[in-house]
């Protein structure tokens, strides 16, 4: 299973394939329509107490996604939606954060290729 990833706010692309919203809020000023989101994994994003911790500092990184890590382990069943996808189907994780490259669709998409 191959997963991209993009900004919520980016123009949707058919080669998106399924969306899937991996924030447990809403992106501000974003409608629905807009979005075009197919699944929103809510229980899947890092619970409110660890993302307000991490506040996407790099220095954070590593203790981010061990912690991170250990609250997908203790909730498997959010992550039963990606799971149940044909591994044949494009997969694109969206998020809000302006931080590319330290935001938790890339803990996510790491944790799903390495211990699926």
């Amino acid at each position: 299973m191959q997963i991209k990833l993009k900004r919520v706010y980016e123009e949707p692309a058919n080669s998106d394939g399924i969306r899937i919203l991996v924030e447990r809020l809403w992106p501000r000023g974003l409608s629905k329509e807009k979005a075009k989101v197919d699944i929103w994994l809510k229980d899947a994003a890092p619970s409110t107490e660890l993302r307000k911790w991490f506040n996407h500092d790099r220095a954070k990184w590593e203790e981010f996604k061990k912690r991170y890590y250990i609250e997908l382990d203790q909730n498997p069943e959010a992550l039963k939606p990606i799971y149940d996808l044909p591994n044949t189907v494009n997969i694109t994780f969206v998020y809000a954060s302006k931080e590319e490259q330290y935001n938790n669709s890339v803990a996510l998409r790491n944790y799903i290729s390495n211990y699926r």
